[in-house]
């Protein structure tokens, strides 16, 4: 592999993010309301991506950490779920105008802690103020229920929050995702103790700030939402196995995933997972090939590679795949590498060596298994990888049925819509897919049969707040979005009520003893 120098940058944005990270004090707990230490004392360095430089240093929560933080969140939820909706619809919106107003600094903060590119960190503090606001406007109707009459009763059905949760986020884009989770679970009245990933825990901290402030502007006691920071082995562990936390939304990897599913399941602890994907994007000969080649290059190389419903797997009709693949590896070679900060740059470094690592391995994969890399396929010093096409592929290469999660696309050709859906269909993951044609029944009948949670036609993964959000498969389980996420953060409670007209069965009255039936014959005489 080769080598070039880091990529540099003299953009102001540089100078504006060199002053936040001066002023980044040392990161705590937020524990009751309380910033607190570790109770062991213990702390780990927050690294910036581009140059390795440490940006600040975060305390290595323990099993002790999150009992404190597990209790305050369970002692605050006696208070919080009983504040109407109409009032929990009122300070999420003004949560919403604190992440507005602290815009800049968490764009600059975000794109220095996990090495994404500005140009679409501008957005995270949109895309957070907007998950608070749409939940906003639903908390008063969260505990709707129906009526369900039926002879005899008047059943009806309300929904009430389940209690203290936990919320486990990952690296990639932990502030948006982080609004994502809390945003609802907040909304529908329960407490939260928020555990963000340890390779970008920055943000998690200014939403804390934010949330807090509000919370103590409103009289409300600490404790609503809890930060603890720390390692999955052991703050996490200690987390999905706290008998106090009701629930756990974990986004992430699958096989941590799996883990989290075992450490809840002495405590019968409710799950919702976002997983990992290895989601397909099918060409077929007949769709516009100009969108869907923009659509293809953005779903891959935007925000590195790293997210969860990027298209890795580009599935090209037989005819077009030679030209098809020639554009993308002439746009990957393209793709602006650089200093996340220079508003220039499309693909910024990897979050973390280890990471680039694994991801850097899988070049040397594809050469073993007789693929060819059209584009890219190079190391570029520190965590800078080169935007990477791999053709020649088949469906049962490594490249092609792991998830690589980096700025890395694999090209496979199909001859016809049966082989695409059996590609397609062919990995342990379903979380999204993306297909386009002009054919409005194959278009329908493909995206039945596709093994996926989300499908999008003729499009890149356009998101719509109301639709649920989820995957199949090793991809997930739960929906989030709309009335969908209350479903997981709430109980639904039936109550019935008689109207005094069904008859109840009479038992122990002996033998011989007049029954209700036989005495109501006898007044009726």
């Amino acid at each position: 592999m080769t080598t070039t120098m880091l990529p540099q940058t003299t953009h102001p944005n540089l100078e504006k993010a060199a002053q936040l990270a001066a002023k980044l004090q040392p990161l705590r707990h937020l524990l009751g309301g309380h910033w607190a230490e570790s109770e062991g004392g213990e702390r780990f360095d927050s690294v910036n991506p581009h140059d390795a430089s440490v940006l600040t240093s975060a305390p290595s929560g323990t099993a002790g950490d999150i009992d404190r933080a597990a209790r305050a969140a369970h002692d605050a939820f006696q208070i919080w779920r009983n504040v109407s909706g109409a009032e929990r619809r009122r300070l999420l919106h003004r949560i919403a105008d604190g992440i507005e107003a602290r815009a800049d600094e968490i764009a600059l903060l975000e794109s220095l802690d996990t090495g994404q590119a500005i140009r679409f960190m501008k957005s995270a503090a949109t895309r957070g103020a907007e998950n608070f606001r749409f939940f906003a406007d639903r908390a008063p109707s969260a505990g709707d229920g129906q009526s369900l009459p039926a002879p005899g009763f008047i059943n009806y059905t309300l929904r009430q929050p389940i209690g203290p949760v936990g919320v486990i986020t990952p690296w990639n884009t932990p502030f948006m995702l982080s609004t994502w989770k809390i945003a609802p679970a907040l909304a529908a009245g329960c407490t939260v103790v928020h555990k963000p990933a340890e390779w970008s825990p920055v943000t998690a901290t200014l939403l804390a700030e934010i949330m807090q402030s509000v919370f103590e502007e409103a009289g409300l006691p600490g404790g609503i939402v809890n930060l603890v920071h720390g390692y999955g082995e052991s703050a996490g562990k200690a987390l999905t196995e706290h008998p106090l936390i009701q629930a756990v939304a974990f986004v992430g990897e699958t096989t941590t995933g799996s883990h989290i599913m075992r450490q809840g399941a002495d405590t019968l602890k409710r799950v919702h997972f976002e997983l990992g994907g290895k989601n397909p994007v099918v060409v077929f000969d007949d769709a516009d090939l100009d969108k869907a080649l923009d659509a293809v290059v953005f779903m891959i190389y935007s925000l590195n590679g790293e997210r969860c419903t990027s298209s890795s797997r580009v599935l090209i009709q037989s005819g077009i795949y030679d030209e098809f693949t020639a554009r993308i590896a002439e746009r990957a070679r393209n793709m602006r590498v650089g200093h996340p900060l220079d508003p220039a740059t499309e693909v910024g470094p990897l979050i973390h060596p280890r990471h680039t690592g694994k991801v850097t391995s899988y070049f040397d994969s594809a050469r073993d298994e007789g693929a060819t890399i059209a584009a890219g396929g190079e190391a570029r010093g520190g965590n800078y990888v080169s935007p990477t096409l791999f053709t020649g592929a088949r469906a049962d290469m490594r490249i092609a049925q792991e998830e690589i999660f980096g700025p890395v696309l694999t090209a496979i050709s199909f001859t016809d819509e049966a082989e695409a859906l059996a590609i397609a269909n062919g990995v342990r993951y379903g979380l999204a897919a993306y297909l386009w044609t002009n054919d409005l029944t194959r278009a329908h009948r493909f995206a039945q049969q596709v093994e996926a949670g989300m499908v999008w036609v003729n499009s890149e993964n356009v998101r719509h707040l109301p639709t649920p959000f989820g995957g199949v498969k090793n991809s997930g389980i739960g929906r989030d979005g709309g009335d969908h996420s209350f479903e997981f953060y709430m109980e639904t409670k039936n109550i019935a009520i008689s109207l005094g007209t069904h008859k109840t069965a009479r038992l122990g009255v002996g033998e011989g003893q007049p029954t209700r039936d036989s005495v109501d014959k006898k007044l009726a005489e």
